[in-house]
Formats: structure tokens, C-alpha cells, sequence
């Protein structure tokens, strides 16, 4: 089981290196050059600024991390091999803790996070035809049905 914590500036590679694994391995809808255009995003201008929670074993590594924005659940990346093993659920029940009203929104195309808020309990209310960058990746919005 992982435990979650504040992230630190000494885990901002591993939390970009987790990231990058785990697009490559969930989002392959998106080109190499998409993956390209939001890694230089993700590194220099969302891991250094949002505020992210990193769950991490019992070794303080971590093996996943979320990023929020008041009740919006802006980032959710696990590791890949960390997958199914609960750290994405541990990183949801810390922030329905913080934020029982949750919001979070998903790429169409990743059927596999889709369905894993689904069983978290959210449901979709709404779609949109292009991310928050204008591109054409439509993104589903959903809401936490308590």
C-alpha cells in the first residue's frame, strides 16, 4: 500500500519520467511529436508550478503523483508497472479528503483512465471537442456522484 505526500523539487524528474512512461504506455492516440509538444509543457512550465501529492512506497519512492486545482483533479499518472496495484485509488481518496466535490477531466481516446474513474465512482456530464492547448484531442468531463 502507498502512502501520499506534498511533492518536493528533489522529485520533479521522477515524477516527469513517470509521466513519459505513463503516456507512452496510455495515450497512444497521440504521435511521437504530440508526446514531444507536452513533454516540453509538462517539464518546464505544470510539474514546477501545480501542486502536486506523490504516492510513494515504503521506501518514499514514488510510483505515482496527482496534481489539483482546488476541486479539479488537473493530473493523475501511475507509473506503468504500478498499474492496478491501487496507487491511483490511494491518490483519488486522498483528494476526495481534501476536496469531496471532485472534478477531473480525461481524454476520450484513454478509454483505460475512463473507465478507471468510472469505478471510482465519477460520472461523465460533458464533452469537449479540443484539450485545454486548442488541440483536436476531445476531452470528457466528469463529476464525483456521491
Amino acid at each position: 500500500m502507498s502512502s501520499v505526500r506534498p511533492a518536493r523539487l528533489s522529485d520533479t524528474d521522477t515524477l516527469f519520467a513517470i509521466w513519459l512512461r505513463a503516456v507512452r504506455a496510455t495515450h497512444l492516440f497521440l504521435s511521437e511529436a504530440d508526446i514531444d509538444f507536452y513533454s516540453g509543457l509538462v517539464r518546464t512550465e505544470y510539474l514546477p508550478q501545480a501542486l502536486l501529492w506523490v504516492a510513494v512506497d515504503d521506501e518514499d519512492r514514488p510510483l505515482g503523483f496527482m496534481g489539483m486545482t482546488e476541486d479539479k483533479i488537473d493530473a493523475l499518472f501511475v507509473a506503468p508497472e504500478q498499474h492496478g496495484k491501487g496507487v491511483g485509488r490511494a491518490l483519488v481518496a486522498y483528494a476526495r479528503q481534501m476536496a469531496p466535490n471532485l472534478s477531473v477531466d480525461v481524454n476520450e481516446q484513454n478509454e483505460g483512465a475512463r473507465s478507471f474513474y468510472r469505478r471510482m465512482g465519477f460520472r461523465e456530464v460533458g464533452r469537449s471537442e479540443r484539450d485545454d492547448r486548442g488541440r483536436a484531442f476531445p476531452i470528457v468531463h466528469l463529476i464525483l456522484e456521491d
